[in-house]
């Protein structure tokens, strides 16, 4: 088993500390909607996501 050094040293995962934060906001959308689930476009909605952009022709 590892432990954390002592001494207040902290590590931050930002990738970690990210992820944590879209749960989140996953978890808040979800217990403010009306329906059992969130549709696709609601999760896409919370997170922010946009379908890319068609790649340039040329």
């Amino acid at each position: 088993m590892h432990v954390a050094p002592g001494g207040g040293t902290a590590v931050q995962d930002h990738v970690a500390l990210a992820e944590i934060e879209l749960c989140g906001e996953l978890i808040i959308a979800a217990s403010a909607s009306e329906e059992d689930r969130l549709s696709l476009e609601s999760i896409d909605r919370v997170l922010k996501v946009t379908e890319d952009p068609e790649p340039p022709t040329g």
